[in-house]
């Protein structure tokens, strides 16, 4: 008699986050210039230069918002600084790095919801930096000594912490409103970031 394969519970939000963002996700996975034959090391720099633009000031919102969870060490899931020290490795100046444009397009965050809905896609986007960490190293020779730390910020412990965040999110006792404001902060922030990446001349 074949055994039954175990059931796995998955939580409402995440159904909901997953559904939400599908096509979001892939539309923009396609435009991402990582596997593009036309990447080279200045590429991949003005790539960089464009993520730190948009991180940083959605990481200062995140924090200053007043709204993320108490319960929640948002400062260790923050990836700005780790940005800017590959900009360096990468060779540019205290001063380029403070002169480089800022996204002034963001998602709302006025509720722990929608913070929850940011930090799925920054967190996302963290776990599937290993594929593209493999893909830089063997491309450009590059990795978290000279410039590419940030697809590897979390390093041997992703998916843990990926499975931290998701067990997190899952165990918070959202209502349908809650469940929605989530989704809502996480589609904005897959926008916010296309249409910033896109205005930066930086997709494929």
């Amino acid at each position: 008699m074949q055994a039954k394969a175990r059931e796995v519970y998955v939580p409402t939000v995440l159904q909901d986050l997953r559904a939400g963002t599908a096509d979001l996700h892939i539309a923009l996975e396609k435009r991402l210039p990582f596997f593009s034959d036309a990447l080279d090391e200045s590429a991949f720099q003005r790539l960089m230069q464009a993520y730190y633009g948009f991180y940083l000031p959605l990481e200062t919102a995140l924090q200053s918002s007043g709204v993320s969870p108490v319960d929640f060490d948002l400062a260790a899931r923050m990836k700005a600084q780790t940005l800017r020290n590959d900009l360096h490795a990468l060779s540019l100046s205290n001063e380029a790095i403070d002169s480089l444009p800022i996204c002034q397009t963001l998602p709302v965050i006025d509720s722990s919801a929608a913070c929850l809905g940011v930090l799925y896609v920054l967190e996302g986007a963290t776990l599937g930096g290993q594929i593209l960490r493999r893909e830089i190293a063997s491309r450009l020779s590059l990795d978290a000594d000279n410039g590419a730390a940030f697809l590897d910020i979390y390093g041997a412990a992703t998916g843990r912490r990926w499975r931290d965040f998701i067990e997190y999110l899952g165990s918070r006792p959202l209502d349908a409103d809650e469940r929605a404001a989530v989704v809502t902060a996480a589609q904005t922030t897959f926008s916010c970031f296309e249409h910033w990446l896109e205005s930066r001349e930086v997709l494929a």
